[in-house]
């Protein structure tokens, strides 16, 4: 019995997942802070407190702004997700049952980095949502709701750079859509993504994108505004795979892995935007 594979079909099946999960794996990683080669069951992100600046009297002593430093940690989780490649499959079917496999276990293990980071995002605890604003559960997305998330990260300092996202789900994206302003918005073309295969734009400073796994309470879908320094995320070990050859099977068993995590940083830099759906 065989006890090994081929090395050019394991070369190609893990350069096809590596290039899948980069192509459709994640979507929100690329708008949150990243840290790779991760050693040890978590990592730790540091929070830093405002500076302030004061005035200094001739030969005196320049003052010290003692910034605050909180370290956030981060755990990391092992995900795994394995299929079963017979050997004679190839020869019976039309399509490639390899490339399959890998586009399946890739896009699989980029949701979860997804779940990961709106795990971190559903830990924040600022909401756009109140009388006073004209803004309530029982609306889907509106307008007002935007603006006072917009509001809401302007009055806590959130840096305006280019670095500020937002994620909705896709009714809420449909009723953006209504919008005047948030429809005449220049699309941002495939160039300009670090990812392929999917809505954007930019509006009030920032990149919109439509997302499937957003967080669904009830009847509330959890939507939301923030900055990239916000949330961060970790990863121990890239997308990985294992390839073994079953005599018993007459079968490659192909186990494609990672080990990541996502924590939220500051909560000051993320603001929920509960849309009814």
């Amino acid at each position: 019995m065989s006890a090994s594979i081929d090395q050019a079909f394991v070369t190609q099946y893990q350069a096809e997942v590596k290039e899948a999960y980069q192509r459709q794996g994640s979507k929100l990683r690329p708008m949150v802070r990243s840290k790779t080669d991760v050693r040890g069951a978590s990592t730790v992100f540091q929070r830093i407190g405002r500076g302030t600046a004061a005035a200094k009297p001739r030969n005196g002593v320049v003052p010290v702004m003692n910034l605050d430093h909180t370290p956030i940690e981060c755990f990391l989780q092992d995900n795994y997700a394995g299929d079963w490649i017979d050997r004679f499959d190839e020869l019976k079917i039309e399509h490639d049952e390899r490339a399959v496999v890998a586009n399946a276990g890739a896009y699989a293990l980029g949701r979860k980095t997804d779940e990961l980071i709106i795990a971190a995002l559903d830990a924040a605890t600022a909401e756009a949502t109140g009388a006073a604003s004209g803004t309530t559960d029982n609306d889907g997305l509106t307008r007002a709701k935007v603006l006072l998330a917009f509001e809401m990260l302007g009055i806590a300092d959130v840096p305006d750079d280019g670095e500020r996202y937002a994620v909705v789900g896709w009714r809420q994206w449909s009723e953006l859509l209504t919008l005047q302003e948030f429809a005449n918005a220049q699309y941002v073309g495939d160039d300009q993504l670090p990812w392929k295969g999917t809505q954007a734009k930019r509006w009030l400073g920032a990149l919109w994108i439509p997302h499937t796994g957003l967080t669904m309470n009830g009847t509330l879908r959890y939507c939301y505004f923030f900055h990239k320094t916000a949330v961060a995320h970790a990863a121990a070990a890239e997308i990985a795979t294992d390839i073994t050859w079953h005599g018993d099977r007459a079968a490659y068993f192909v186990n494609t892995m990672m080990s990541q995590g996502a924590v939220l940083v500051d909560p000051e830099g993320v603001v929920r935007m509960r849309a009814k759906e």
